[in-house]
């Protein structure tokens, strides 16, 4: 870290704020914003953190820093907005694709006026605010108590909705709001999405004093309660809990890192399991978690080829299946097994059998928790208190591959369950099988038609061919 970066990190407050990172050329190449300015910032430099390689890019370029203290994370989040209309940020560009940036959607012109969030602003008449990079779906909620609009048109009832009562919605409809009142109050929010607070609280303040002096004290309450929500603001939290990095995922995928003697963190963990029923519709799963995320794309499911009720081989089988050397898949930094020595142990022998010496496996007990490690042609048991952040998120990988098997093959067992019957059944092949779940609706249903009802949908030689076959069961 360099020694003027280091010097003014000190310097930060532990506010709310909008941070600017800068290159050797003074240009602007990332603006963000924070619930506390410090621990954020500091977040970026500190060694032991998890960080992509985007990110990792972006602190290799930062040589100067800047910040503007505001008074709430709601004033960060659309200072934010305006900075980075201004200054486009090739960072804040790079690390977000267009699905991430959202757009407030104001349609003053219409005869009822809305409020939405969109992805991306088109040429309709309506305003847009933003780009927002987040939180704004929140931000909305709490401008919502404050100045009151509608997410969309109820329909022609003119009796007041619960919004109403709760003075969410303005009552258009009902008749509570007039559409020029209601435009006035749309405008309003819209000056503080720009970032204007201190123009608006100017007003609202005038306004108010105006009212007051008409002797109008309900429209001078009104005023009143607008400008105490937004001095309330500043209690908010608006994007607070999803400004800071997890750290329970840091410390854990540091600890398993010391834990396991490995050689880098182990950024991703591939989780296995098996799930089968007596033997039957035998499947496994393959889930991946990414710095400590689960990354469901990733996720593989297996249905085994194997016959019979034994985790082992099945291990052994998705094992082998997975590092069989034809799949492009990236190569996992650690397996988590859903098991304990054996499970563990024939996973080891899948590896070994592949040519794979580089790849850790670790297996997870369910009774007491414990962790399996194989070491000197052994296994060794280690306990750790269900406290650590170690045990956590391998029980979180762990239980995520279980519920994936157990959903795969209850899937299969639903859909063996309508078409095993019909499976051996002479001259009903996978469209014939397909029309006739179709059209009855059920396997049980299929047995209580006629000949003549099986006709209709097979033809009259394969329906007599199927009811003496239904018939012999």
């Amino acid at each position: 870290m360099k020694d003027n970066i280091k010097d003014k990190i000190s310097k930060l407050p532990l506010s709310p704020g909008v941070y600017i990172y800068k290159d050797k050329s003074g240009q602007v190449i990332y603006v963000g914003k924070a619930a506390r300015l410090r621990s954020r910032v500091q977040q970026y430099f500190q060694k032991s953190r998890i960080r992509d390689p985007k990110t990792d890019a972006l602190v290799a370029e930062i040589n100067d820093l800047a910040w503007h203290e505001v008074d709430s994370e709601m004033d960060a989040l659309f200072l934010e907005s305006e900075l980075v209309k201004r200054y486009m940020p090739k960072f804040n560009i790079e690390l977000r694709d267009d699905k991430h940036y959202q757009y407030v959607r104001i349609n003053f012109r219409s005869s009822h006026p809305t409020v939405s969030i969109v992805r991306r602003p088109i040429d309709d008449g309506a305003d847009y605010f933003g780009p927002y990079m987040s939180s704004v779906a929140q931000a909305l909620k709490l401008l919502r108590k404050i100045f009151p609009f509608d997410y969309k048109v109820s329909g022609s009832s003119k009796r007041a909705s619960l919004h109403v009562h709760l003075g969410l919605s303005p009552g258009l409809e009902s008749g509570k709001t007039s559409l020029e009142d209601y435009r006035a109050n749309l405008k309003k929010m819209a000056s503080y999405l720009r970032g204007n607070r201190t123009d608006l609280e100017k007003q609202l303040q005038k306004e108010m004093s105006e009212a007051s002096k008409n002797q109008d004290f309900e429209l001078a309450a009104r005023k009143r309660d607008q400008l105490r929500g937004l001095n309330n603001l500043h209690r908010q939290v608006v994007f607070g809990n999803q400004e800071f990095f997890d750290t329970s995922k840091d410390l854990a995928l540091t600890g398993l890192k010391t834990l396991l003697n490995l050689s880098v963190i182990p950024r991703r963990i591939e989780g296995y399991d098996i799930s089968h029923q007596s033997g039957s519709n035998n499947v496994a799963s393959m889930v991946v978690f990414t710095d400590g995320i689960s990354d469901k794309r990733e996720y593989k499911k297996f249905k085994m080829r194997i016959p019979g009720n034994n985790d082992f081989t099945h291990m052994h089988e998705v094992i082998t299946r997975r590092f069989n050397g034809k799949k492009n898949w990236p190569k996992p930094d650690l397996l988590l097994i859903d098991g304990g020595k054996g499970q563990l142990g024939s996973a080891l022998k899948a590896l070994a059998e592949a040519g794979i010496h580089d790849i850790p496996a670790i297996g997870l007990a369910k009774r007491y928790e414990t962790i399996i490690i194989a070491k000197d042609d052994d296994f060794k048991e280690i306990a750790l208190p269900m406290s650590s952040h170690v045990i956590k998120l391998l029980q979180r990988i762990r239980d995520e591959s279980h519920r994936f098997a157990v959903s795969y093959h209850t899937n299969l067992k639903r859909s063996g369950g309508k078409k095993s019957l019909l499976d051996a059944a002479p001259g009903i092949g996978p469209v014939s099988r397909k029309k006739l779940i179709k059209h009855f609706g059920s396997i049980r249903d299929i047995k209580l038609a006629t000949t003549i009802e099986l006709a209709e949908v097979i033809g009259s030689q394969r329906a007599q061919e199927l009811r003496d076959y239904l018939n012999d069961l």
